[in-house]
């Protein structure tokens, strides 16, 4: 590109109209790229910060890696934590049993998931020991039969720190009467909050020897979790665990709860796409602001074509002055985009303050903050789409421009 042809794109884009309403949708539709990028800036970024929020929270109190059998009944399970241990990632190892049943306070009878656990090791894989907020995990000692129980499982069954709770199992025995269901009273230790409310509503943790007499599994354990250093290498780790263990089944976090995370993406690449629409309309307003500066600048054109200037030279000016609002557009929208959302904490509390109402009420929602995470990817996506669709709105005009006649153009001036 010759410089004539950036200098005269530049000019057309500082100069005044002869037709302030040129000026006027040429405004619109930078500022209409600009709230576009922005939005989709903001929504992706309060998007990822719910996910990572989530995320942690499912994560304290699950296992970065599982290490089962087939048959859900592992019996050398040391044998596989200390091979595990091997993998420099892995940063502890921790035996469970996991089981169903029924946990019942006079009336009240609530189904739930009983996870055993060695409470000495139980701090190595999970955060359950810094969730407590009754009671201690320490209770759960072999044989004394207490349980640490899920802040709104203990509000269902109307139960608190002392209280007894009785455990009903489907493993049944023989009795003369038939084949009857395990029951067995527990003592509540301790009460937990994780913050995520399938956890806390549906878990119970009892000690490891405990779950292994009270679901006849022996000295057989359900599986082994381990905790590593980067959980966004669980994936990696598990397969070079799973090649050192290939008779085992090794999952990681992601694998164990697909649904969730797999619904969490989708959501985020609709709305990406939703939003790219609103940029796209935005950006495309540029098409209508080219041709009327097209219409406008007839006579400049004829002038500059008999001056020796070619119908391609006539396209690059229309495409840099295209290009330029585009470019103001999109800056404009990343640069507010990031400032709204890495200021989110702040200025959401502000608009509750003056509407008088919370937007995340703490009796609907468990997380209350609206949470934001910007993805330095993310933003460059985006200023690199709205970018691209502003160029290719431009093509159009330009196109039209490099076609005008300079003694159709010139006649009636």
């Amino acid at each position: 590109m010759c410089m004539y042809e950036l200098l005269i794109g530049l000019r057309y884009t500082r100069a005044k109209r002869r037709n302030g309403f040129i000026s006027f949708i040429s405004l619109v539709s930078i500022l209409g790229i600009a709230l576009g990028v922005a939005a989709l800036i903001i929504v992706l970024s309060v998007m990822n910060g719910f996910q990572e929020e989530v995320r942690n929270r499912m994560l304290g109190m699950t296992s970065h890696i599982t290490i089962s059998s087939p048959d859900n009944s592992l019996q050398d399970w040391h044998a596989a934590a200390k091979i595990s241990a091997q993998n420099p990632h892995v940063k502890g190892a921790a035996p469970y049993v996991m089981g169903q049943g029924l946990f019942t306070n006079g009336s009240q009878v609530k189904g739930v998931l009983v996870r055993g656990i060695n409470p000495e090791l139980e701090p190595k894989v999970s955060e359950l020991a810094d969730k407590i907020v009754s009671g201690r995990l320490d209770t759960l000692q072999q044989g004394q039969f207490n349980v640490v129980l899920g802040w709104a499982l203990a509000q269902e069954l109307g139960v608190g720190v002392g209280d007894k709770v009785t455990l009903i199992t489907p493993q049944g025995q023989v009795t003369p009467a038939g084949l009857l269901p395990r029951m067995r009273q527990f003592t509540v230790g301790g009460i937990f909050k994780a913050d995520y409310y399938p956890y806390d509503a549906n878990l119970a943790m009892i000690h490891l020897v405990d779950a292994q007499k009270l679901y006849r599994t022996g000295d057989a354990v359900s599986g082994v979790r381990l905790k590593i250093d980067d959980l966004f290498k669980a994936r990696e780790v598990a397969r070079e665990i799973n090649r050192t263990l290939p008779e085992l089944i090794v999952a990681d976090w992601s694998q164990e709860n697909p649904t969730y995370f797999r619904a969490v993406e989708i959501e985020k690449r609709m709305m990406f796409i939703i939003l790219t629409l609103i940029v796209a309309v935005a950006a495309f307003n540029l098409v209508s602001t080219l041709v009327m500066l097209v219409t406008d600048k007839q006579a400049d054109i004829a002038i500059l074509r008999t001056l020796g200037a070619s119908p391609a030279s006539i396209m690059k000016i229309f495409l840099v002055n295209g290009a330029i609002s585009g470019f103001i557009g999109t800056a404009a929208g990343v640069a507010g985009g990031v400032l709204v959302a890495a200021n989110i904490g702040t200025i959401v509390p502000f608009i509750e303050k003056i509407i008088g109402a919370q937007i995340l009420s703490a009796d609907v929602y468990l997380i209350t903050e609206l949470p934001s995470k910007i993805i330095a990817n993310d933003v460059i996506s985006i200023g690199v789409i709205s970018l691209l669709l502003a160029l290719l709105a431009t093509l159009y005009p330009s196109w039209r421009a490099s076609r005008v006649n300079p003694a159709e153009a010139l006649r009636y001036e």
